[in-house]
């Protein structure tokens, strides 16, 4: 039966190299760039269209898996930085990590948060202060809740003068430098979904008709451009904890686009907040 199945050799048009794990991508642009929050809610609801390409553990509550990629909402973040004793003239001048900390050692967790500072402050990155991320983790399932990691973000300024591109390569050098640095410690669990002044990743091992309920974040209304929703099946780690790295598929380009869009993975029916 496996020699009916088509070959992997570099015959024809097939390339190894193209190939990609996400399990079903849509988009939705809208050509005027043009903020709206009604791109979101359009991509929540079109995602309901490929309930067939996500997996569904037997609990019906854990997935392989769900996320977004949408730009930074200042109206969640501003708030968030003047709760920390700060003023944000420019919203653009604000970058955001996600951290997925070690949930089960608080040794650890503390030495990644020193790890971030540090490196961060190194390369003359304003540290405001640490987020946590508001979660609703009842529409989990039980291994989903079992293996969740502590879900905070840190937000950063930018220094004076550095233009928008340079600013976020410095982001993401300092997110490899962060990540390389706990390797080393040997620090387990811990992963850093994005770092930037532009994008956000929101994203967690659930179905995606839970993305938005278990994210309290999107119910405050926000205008947002791009949107992208991706998901991969595998795991990057073996530890539990690891299934949570779930890694988008997709070129990292699209983040960069300059128009609005949103593209999304398989889940159930999702009211817009």
């Amino acid at each position: 039966m496996n020699q009916a199945l088509p070959s992997r050799d570099s015959n024809g048009l097939y390339n190894p190299d193209l190939e990609h794990d996400a399990c079903g991508v849509g988009l939705v642009a809208r050509i005027s760039g043009e903020r709206s929050n009604a791109i979101l809610e359009t991509a929540l609801r079109s995602i309901c269209s490929l309930m067939h390409r996500g997996a569904l553990d037997a609990d019906a509550k854990t997935g392989d898996g769900a996320g977004i990629t949408t730009q930074i909402p200042y109206k969640i973040f501003i708030p968030e930085v003047e709760k920390l004793g700060h003023t944000l003239y420019n919203p653009g001048d604000l970058g955001v990590g996600v951290m997925f900390l070690p949930a089960h050692n608080e040794y650890e967790t503390a030495r990644a948060r020193a790890i971030t500072e540090e490196v961060l402050k190194k390369r003359e990155l304003f540290v405001f202060g640490w987020r946590i991320v508001p979660i609703n983790d009842h529409v989990l399932g039980e291994k989903a809740q079992s293996t969740m990691p502590l879900i905070e973000q840190v937000l950063v300024g930018r220094p004076a003068g550095m233009s928008d591109d340079d600013y976020e390569r410095r982001l993401f050098l300092a997110r490899n430098e962060i990540e390389d640095r706990a390797a080393a410690d040997k620090i387990k669990d811990f992963y850093i979904p994005s770092f930037s002044h532009r994008t956000i990743v929101y994203k967690g091992l659930l179905v995606s008709a839970s993305l938005e309920k278990f994210y309290p974040d999107w119910r405050i209304r926000t205008t947002r451009r791009p949107s992208r929703f991706s998901t991969s099946a595998t795991a990057q780690t073996p530890s539990r904890p690891g299934r949570w790295r779930i890694r988008s598929a997709c070129s990292p380009t699209m983040a960069r686009s300059t128009r609005s869009a949103a593209t999304g993975t398989g889940c159930m029916p999702a009211k817009p907040s």
